[in-house]
Order: C-alpha cells, then structure tokens, then sequence
C-alpha cells in the first residue's frame, strides 16, 4: 500500500496522507514517501500542491512516529531528523504548498503544517504540541519556524501545556487562513488552489523564498545557541526523557520527576 496518494491536474498537485493504520504518523518511510512526491511535482512544475489527509479523517497526523525515536542518551530531533527534513523540501521548493486541514494535529505534525504557505483548516481541526508530554525539548530550528506563524505567548502556552487549540482559535489569531465546514473544505480550497496556479509562477517562487527568508533572518550568537544546546542534552539525557516515552508504550500517564 502507498503511504501517500499523488493526483496532478494541470497545473495543482495533491499529496494525500495515506497511512491511517498509524494515524499518518510521521515514520521515516512516510515521509521520504512525502518527499518523493514533492520532488516529483517539482519536476512536473506544478505551481501549487495541496498536503491533506483523507476526507473526514479523525487524526490529520498524530506526529513523530515514536517508535523512532531514540529511547535515550542522543537528541531524537537533529539535523537530519525526518521531520525536519520534510519541513526544508516544503519551504524551498518553489511552488506554493497549502496544508488543508482536517481532524486533530499532534506534535512535529504541527510544524509541517505551519511550514506551508497557506493554511486551510475544517471546523473541526485542532493543534496540539506533544513534546512536553513526552519530556522531548523541542529543537531550536523547529521553534524558530514556529515563531513565524504564531504569536509568541501563544506559542508558549501551546508547547507548554500541551492543550488543544481549537481551529476557530487558530483562524482568530491568523494562524489559519480560512474555516470551513466539512462539506466546503475541499471544494474552497481547490478553488484558491486553482486561482493561485493562474498567476505568474516565476515570481510567486521569488517571493516565497524572500519571504522565508526574512522569516528565518534571526541572527543567534554562537554562545547562546550553545547554551539551549546543552538545555536540551540535559533534557533528552534524563530520567524523564525515558519516562515519557515508557508511558506512551505502557498506555500511562508519565511521573516527572525533574531528573
């Protein structure tokens, strides 16, 4: 069975999440499947591709797979950690991605879908960081990325309770383009889709990389980077590190101890 299921009419794309059994769970053969497809349609110079999951799905993506995850003593979010990687190939190809959003987004999940240009949600949809849950510190790029498409305090509740927002929340704050009801959705956004590919895509290319670009244009010092570095290999070496994921196996709630 395909993870992912590609359509290309004319000039829109779409990417459809197709591993239900794990609840689209971000795997690395799920995501080099989404790669592929991008790469794909990079090649076939489609203008705007749509990233969504199957109509009327209760889970759009429930995150890192956690069975990839290293259990201990090594950062489970590097460089070339799956997930970022996905989240580079949908900032730098040239067309225009637009996540349409339907059911519950979890963890890492959500940095994918802020990664798109633009944000379709269904009334239903809700967006919840789980690393806190887990004892996982979010990495410096990923939150960085996430900086540049929701409010900084919200943000900060949102990783540190690990609380649902609501999408009628999300469309207030501007986090999400639009809402729809479930019977509207697709059609809206295949309609936006559509509007888009008809305008000059040489230029839209030129500006979605200027605007991430200056997004991204934060200059950190070396010392201070050094320093959530080692925050954060304090985290993921820690006691609480193996807890989280142990409950999460266990079907628990995790004891944090601070250790």
């Amino acid at each position: 069975m395909s993870l992912v299921l590609t359509e290309h009419h004319e000039h829109v794309g779409t990417i459809t999440l197709n591993h239900y059994e794990k609840r689209n769970s971000l795997s690395s053969e799920l995501v080099n499947s989404i790669i592929d497809a991008i790469q794909s349609f990079t090649e076939t110079k489609a203008r705007v591709v749509i990233l969504r999951a199957g109509a009327g799905v209760k889970i759009w993506s429930a995150g890192h797979d956690i069975k990839e995850l290293p259990h201990e003593y090594r950062d489970p979010l590097g460089w070339n950690d799956p997930l970022l990687r996905l989240v580079r190939a949908i900032k730098e190809c040239p067309f225009v991605v637009i996540a349409m959003v339907e059911g519950e987004v979890w963890g890492g999940a959500n940095e994918v879908v802020f990664s798109c240009d633009i944000v379709i949600v269904q009334k239903s949809a809700s967006f919840m960081f789980t690393p806190a849950k887990i004892g996982i510190p979010y990495n410096m790029t990923g939150l960085q990325n996430l900086m540049t498409m929701i409010p900084f305090h919200v943000l900060k509740e949102m990783v540190f309770s690990a609380q649902a927002l609501k999408a009628e929340e999300a469309e207030r704050m501007g986090i999400a383009n639009h809402i729809y009801d479930a019977d509207t959705i697709e059609n809206e956004t295949y309609l936006l889709a559509n509007v888009i590919a008809q305008r000059a895509p040489l230029a839209i290319a030129a500006m979605k990389e200027a605007l991430n670009t200056l997004a991204g244009a934060r200059d950190m010092p070396t010392r201070t980077f050094e320093r959530i570095q080692g925050l954060r290999r304090i985290a993921y070496d820690s006691d609480d590190y193996k807890e989280g994921l142990q409950a999460i196996f266990e079907k628990r709630s995790p004891v944090f101890t601070g250790n």
